[in-house]
């Protein structure tokens, strides 16, 4: 798991640790508090809302309640600069997915977009524009890191693109386990028509996801392709009309959240730490992640739901 810690010289580093250091002692509070009284239990929630909703003006986090429990929204809110990531929002990305990554009840992240017709355009290139090539530098590794942060959390992760997603927009939603877009979404990394290349992680990342001729192409030309196409290549798993985005990521995250959560975490990591290996180390890493489900009191309620044909009631146990 990359710790941003580790940064080092990144760009946004004491607010890291300053924001480390605060939720760790709500963490830690957490923790600590019964949950036997509702009292308790409303302290518990206030505390974890508090933890996730700290983090910027540009990130706002939603945790949805009821049969809905466990799955968690991250929504990019700035409208005037077409969510551009800028040195805000890259500090209420960094807090929102170590806070999400401390939260035992997260099952499913969704991040989305409150700015109508756009996930994401990007780099601030206002900010990037009044910055020193030191600055430079420091702020896209500190995006990289953030990036290999958020795809290297437990729980899956959807990308939810209605609209542009363009540069670090769709580095970001390259780096989200699904990705759910809208027929009139485009997408795009247009770097090279800037003189630079993309930093954060998608020369690595898209030519793994839609093979590398493709990728080269979509990286060299600088082209903005749409919804559909991005289907057709596999970058998107699902274009459905404009408008239906949301509720067709909230169905997949909806469904994912009902399977047995240990389950959900060895999946993931059976599957993308065995990318990376040799076939037969990859099967011992298999072995390894069933083995940690076959003591869990889930699986036991999965069979017992099964032999009394109901829904079973996972706890992650």
């Amino acid at each position: 798991m990359v710790s941003f810690a580790a940064i080092g010289k990144s760009l946004g580093q004491r607010c890291t640790k300053n924001f480390k250091l605060h939720s760790s002692r709500l963490l830690y509070h957490l923790n600590g508090i019964s949950e036997s009284s509702g009292a308790r239990q409303w302290q518990l929630q206030s505390i974890r809302t508090l933890l996730l909703q700290s983090a910027s003006e540009s990130v706002k986090i939603r945790s949805l309640s009821d049969s809905d429990s466990g799955i968690i929204e991250v929504n990019l809110v700035r409208p005037e600069a077409k969510n551009a990531i800028g040195n805000d929002m890259l500090r209420g990305l960094q807090h929102s997915f170590e806070a999400i990554n401390k939260d035992s009840s997260a099952k499913v992240l969704m991040i989305n977009s409150s700015v109508p017709r756009v996930f994401c355009a990007g780099a601030d290139l206002k900010e990037r524009k009044k910055m020193s090539p030191s600055e430079v530098q420091a702020f896209v590794n500190s995006l990289r890191e953030t990036f290999s942060f958020l795809e290297a959390l437990q729980i899956p992760t959807i990308a939810v693109i209605e609209g542009a997603a363009l540069g670090g927009g769709l580095e970001m939603a390259l780096s989200c386990d699904l990705r759910i877009c809208g027929e009139e979404a485009t997408l795009g990394l247009p770097e090279t028509g800037l003189a630079i290349i993309p930093g954060a992680g998608g020369t690595q990342r898209l030519p793994r996801l839609v093979g590398k001729s493709v990728a080269k192409e979509l990286i060299f030309t600088g082209r903005r392709i749409s919804g559909r196409d991005a289907r057709l290549i596999g970058l998107v798993n699902h274009c459905v009309p404009a408008g239906e985005v949301y509720l067709r990521a909230l169905e997949v995250a909806r469904e994912i959240s009902q399977k047995g959560p240990v389950a959900i975490r060895m999946a993931k990591r059976a599957i993308d730490e065995g990318l990376h290996i040799d076939r037969a180390a990859a099967l011992a890493l298999e072995e390894d992640c069933y083995e940690q489900t076959l003591y869990t009191k889930d699986r036991l309620e999965g069979l017992a739901a099964f032999a009394e044909k109901r829904k079973p009631i996972y706890t992650g146990e």
